[in-house]
């Protein structure tokens, strides 16, 4: 017996009513006047790229860490209010950003 045949018999007169459908609303990201800086690193003798400078919240930056992680298909992660990514991608970064309405200043190399 599953819960609809259970509140079935608690409440026979009961007339359920027709489901709403849900209107789905697309995160938008802050876009922000001041440049995100994109620098690049060698941490432990190996290559990273690191994205900081996001003024908006820390759940729109981690959604912007999974989109830049995915798209270019790399590991990285969101610690401390930066984004590092595995390698030098600054280029592809940089252009993405922009894009997505970001500006974004090289730092670095």
């Amino acid at each position: 017996m599953d819960l609809q045949d259970q509140l079935k018999h608690l409440f026979p007169d009961h007339q359920p009513l027709p489901d709403e459908p849900v209107e789905e609303v697309a995160h938008e990201l802050y876009v922000q006047k001041e440049p995100m800086i994109c620098k690049y690193e060698k941490r432990k003798g190996k290559a990273t790229t690191i994205i900081e400078g996001y003024e908006g919240t820390d759940e729109d930056f981690k959604i912007l860490a999974k989109e830049i992680k995915t798209k270019l298909s790399v590991g990285g992660t969101f610690k401390e209010g930066a984004i590092i990514i595995q390698g030098d991608y600054r280029d592809k970064i940089m252009t993405l950003l922009k894009e997505k309405g970001f500006k974004t200043k090289r730092v670095g190399g």
